[in-house]
């Protein structure tokens, strides 16, 4: 006990069966070759009389992109089973070790020159949010989670002077890094994880806050936002947040704003 649950589907997975991976901490899936669905597709034809594949249902792009129940995706089992080894280097074998450290060859305290430009000062200029974690993190590597679901949100395992460390991070290239209730779900998981694990967090904000108007509400958006606030709030972890750009609103209050006591809290020259 108090070690990481991993779920590895390699093949089809229906009906009763998809509770064993759904009630783990990381699912990973193979293209073409892995399936996850409560009832296939002859009994939905049956019931409703609607045709859908196996693929579009519930193969691996489904789940990575649109469901969000996948965490990693491969294109073989090969790939799949290297993908869950690099995971693994971040985690501890049990939640009352320290995560294990490597040795680095990367100064902790080397500067990155393209970090001055890599930021636009302009408030609505669109970056790549990952260019700015792999400036700051060893070698500028970094295992990214659910790269493909919620993606106005990053969340990644990296390190810093060979200790893993959890990074969430606004990505401005989508929805302009505003917070929507996919983002708020998919960040406050990752961070109740780093927590169990006691993986050091890095918040990363450049955020206009959450999304605004009546389809946002309807998602549960005060739930869910809540869920990340509540995440943040109560983690022991140490926890730095930087703010790079713009932090407005109830975004910036979500994501380790002063209030709720990160360990550090450090502006970018441009923050707002």
């Amino acid at each position: 006990g108090g070690g990481a649950q991993i779920s590895a589907v390699m093949g089809p997975c229906a009906g009763g069966a998809v509770y064993s991976p759904a009630m783990t901490d990381f699912i990973f899936m193979v293209d073409t070759t892995s399936y996850m669905f409560i009832t296939g597709p002859d009994v939905i034809k049956a019931v409703t009389h609607e045709s859908v594949s196996k693929e579009e249902l519930g193969g691996a792009s489904t789940h990575a992109s649109r469901s969000g129940v996948s965490h990693f995706t491969a294109p073989d089992d090969r790939a799949c089973l290297a993908q869950l080894r690099e995971l693994l280097g971040y985690l501890p074998s049990n939640n009352t070790e320290d995560p294990p450290r490597k040795a680095c060859t990367d100064p902790a305290d080397r500067e990155s020159l393209a970090l001055d430009t890599l930021v636009p000062v302009e408030s609505n200029r669109p970056y790549d949010i990952r260019d700015v974690i792999a400036a700051v993190v060893d070698h500028g590597e970094f295992l990214e989670v659910q790269a493909n679901y919620a993606m106005n949100i990053v969340c990644a395992f990296a390190r810093i002077d060979g200790r893993p460390v959890g990074v969430v991070a606004n990505q401005p290239m989508h929805l302009g890094g505003a917070i929507d209730s996919p983002a708020s779900v998919k960040a406050a998981r990752f961070v109740q994880i780093c927590d169990a694990y006691d993986i050091p967090l890095l918040l990363l904000c450049d955020t206009p806050g959450l999304m605004v108007g009546p389809e946002a509400e309807k998602t549960g958006l005060v739930r869910h936002s809540g869920r990340l606030l509540s995440a943040i709030a109560n983690a022991t972890t140490p926890m730095m947040t930087v703010v790079l750009r713009k932090a407005y609103g109830l975004g910036y209050y979500v994501m380790g704003s002063q209030p709720l006591e990160p360990a550090v809290l450090l502006a970018w020259p441009s923050a707002e």
